[in-house]
């Protein structure tokens, strides 16, 4: 039995030492929000002011994702309802069930300004009229859809100069830890250099989601204003179509007096 429980022994004595070596775990989240928790005054309202910020950034990237999202649907169902229609009058009583679309905007102001023309029936008699109502429905359709877009592009630009300033108060913090302390301890400066390090990170997280939402929401809105230019042209082609056999009725007319 000896033979046996000596080597044991050996082997429980050293585990016990590498047990005692070994460093206590720690919980990195519960670190961070130690760390947060104990944080001064002037970080707080760096953080307060970021969190804000980035509340209101990801209700905007919300809000208009699911605004451009509908768009670029109704467009796609108002263009193939458009180009199947025989008349004006057929879309024109169906435009309401695209409404989120923006050509849809551009159709009416173009159908209201040809029904002034002619009483809704027979060819436009102004086409550059038309055309200059279709170019501010479009016009008033982009701005609307850029609507709290400088927002993101604010947010995105300032929150790391906010989490710059928190970064450089918490400097200012550490060596003002160093000088009470008289020493250069890592319980001087470590409260400082937290609380910059944490505004610094803050700052980033906040702006990089607005900064690339602020830049796909303009190519996104681009492609809507492209889509709008070529449905334009195309209504105008189909205005002039229609007014090409009254034009020609007319010249025959005039040469038969």
């Amino acid at each position: 039995m000896t033979y046996f429980t000596l080597p044991a022994a050996l082997f429980l004595f050293q585990a016990g030492a590498d047990n005692a070596a070994a460093p206590p775990t720690t919980d990195n989240g519960a670190s961070m929000l130690q760390m947060i928790t104990h944080i001064g005054p002037t970080a707080a309202l760096v953080l307060l002011l970021l969190v804000v910020a980035s509340l209101w950034s990801w209700a905007i990237i919300f809000s208009k994702n699911s605004t451009l999202k509908k768009a670029n649907v109704q467009s796609r169902r108002f263009l193939r309802a458009f180009r199947k229609a025989g008349r004006l009058q057929e879309i024109a009583a169906v435009s309401d069930e695209f409404k989120p679309s923006p050509l849809v905007n551009v159709f009416d102001d173009v159908y209201d300004a040809y029904k002034r023309q002619t009483g809704g029936y027979g060819p436009p008699k102004n086409l550059s009229a038309l055309e200059r109502s279709a170019q501010s429905a479009a016009s008033e359709s982009i701005t609307i859809l850029e609507q709290r877009m400088t927002w993101l592009a604010t947010i995105g630009s300032v929150s790391p100069f906010v989490g710059l300033f928190g970064t450089v108060m918490g400097i200012i913090s550490a060596f003002l830890g160093l000088g009470m302390e008289g020493t250069a301890t890592l319980r001087a400066v470590a409260p400082g250099v937290a609380e910059a390090l944490i505004t610094t990170a803050a700052g980033l997280v906040v702006a990089v989601p607005a900064v690339v939402a602020y830049n796909q929401f303009n190519a996104r809105i681009r492609e809507v204003a492209a889509r709008m230019d070529d449905f334009t042209r195309e209504l105008m082609n189909s205005m002039e179509e229609a007014a090409q056999p009254s034009e020609a009725g007319e010249a025959a007319r005039g040469l038969h007096k």
